[in-house]
């Protein structure tokens, strides 16, 4: 029997990006630019902060899918392994990304030891233009957790 499947679910496409995180880079911070309507990768990016300090795997993938032959930004959806920090989801609104969706918090990541500034994806929607934009967070929020090492024991007994 032939059956037809749909488009694949944020869990999926997030799983997917649990995987290709681990496999390609040994920074947990990864990123995929999904097209809803190919249900497809059209961009993916991972932190590249070392050789730059603004290249994280956001406007890495941004970056990316920006040099493609023509960029339908409204018909993306943004996978990100860790919740996009103010700079990256700034980057997203102005791409014109309306669907962004997280694992990890960034409350999370500073209890693990993280640099974070403290204001949340949603938080920067909410202050901006693009209230039609949405924010899924805690999606595969474990696994996506499971990527980011504590960098600091003392974190976490003195909290």
């Amino acid at each position: 029997m032939n059956t037809v499947q749909g488009p694949k679910s944020h869990e999926v496409w997030m799983g997917e990006l649990v995987g290709w995180t681990r496999r390609a880079s040994a920074t947990p911070f990864g990123c995929f630019l999904v097209d809803r309507e190919t249900d497809s990768v059209v961009a993916e990016g991972l932190n590249q902060s070392q050789m730059n300090p603004i290249w994280h795997a956001e406007i890495v993938a941004i970056r990316r899918y920006a040099k493609s032959e023509r960029p339908l930004w409204d018909r993306v959806t943004l996978y990100s392994t860790a919740e996009p920090c103010p700079m990256c989801m700034s980057a997203i609104l102005w791409a014109g990304i309306a669907e962004t969706v997280y694992g990890t918090s960034i409350q999370t990541l500073m209890r693990r030891g993280y640099r974070q500034i403290e204001i949340g994806a949603q938080q920067v929607v909410a202050s901006s233009w693009a209230d039609h934009a949405t924010v899924a967070g805690a999606v595969l929020e474990a696994e996506c957790d499971n990527l980011f090492p504590v960098r600091n024991a003392e974190l976490l007994t003195s909290r």
